[in-house]
């Protein structure tokens, strides 16, 4: 159990295995050093997947407020949105393999990967930031928009709707919805079809698109 990294030919498969795979100063440092490796490689691909019902359920806000906890609320809520700026602009190609429930910072991992392709029959998107009362961070707000139609932004970024499989691809939110033995294969499959590209030009390309996302998440 943990976090990770397994190699399918050109295809990095990095696994979260910890619980409900929530974001602590120990598997967002884990989780850095997996994407060192991959970034090293120049003609490989990223998939990130969790096991059994979740994909990432987000901010770990238990250990935020424990004793063991090395780091305030607004220094993880930072530390993780540099994972976020990381993977929008990784040189690397990236798809989320949305395996289960997929929630608050979790969700904005998902869509800071290239793509995202999400088990049908089980499992939701949802940011819930309204109901549990945190606003959204100007870096997270600009991260969603960026992603997202308008009107599905406003949706999932004011009434923390549960979105399943099916309706996330309705909504363009994710790109594809498959039955759950069919979403990592599936991922794989897209992300070796890319892992070709080259890493400067892409890394470029991303960073253009993206450099005022990457400014707000990266702003102290």
């Amino acid at each position: 159990m943990g976090f990770d990294l397994a190699r399918d030919g050109a295809v990095f498969v990095l696994t979260m295995d910890v619980g409900d795979n929530r974001f602590n100063s120990g598997s967002l440092e884990r989780i850095g050093e997996l994407l060192d490796e991959v970034a090293a490689e120049p003609r490989s691909a990223l998939v990130t997947t969790g096991t059994d019902k979740f994909y990432s359920n987000g901010l770990d806000l238990d250990w935020a407020m424990s004793a063991e906890a090395d780091l305030t609320f607004v220094e993880l809520a930072m530390a993780t949105q540099r994972l976020l700026a990381r993977t929008l602009v990784f040189p690397r190609p990236t798809v989320a393999a949305i395996n289960g429930h997929c929630f608050a910072a979790g969700a904005m991992w998902a869509l800071s990967h290239d793509f995202r392709v999400m088990r049908s029959d089980r499992g939701f998107f949802s940011m819930p930031e309204v109901d549990i009362r945190i606003p959204f961070t100007d870096g997270m707000a600009a991260l969603i928009q960026a992603r997202l139609t308008p009107q599905i932004a406003h949706t999932v970024m004011t009434t923390a709707h549960r979105y399943g499989g099916n309706a996330a691809a309705e909504a363009g939110i994710v790109d594809r919805a498959l039955p759950e033995e069919q979403v990592l294969p599936a991922a794989i499959e897209l992300a070796a079809s890319l892992a070709e590209k080259d890493s400067a030009t892409l890394r470029a390309i991303k960073q253009g698109m993206y450099a005022s996302v990457v400014a707000a998440l990266t702003r102290e």
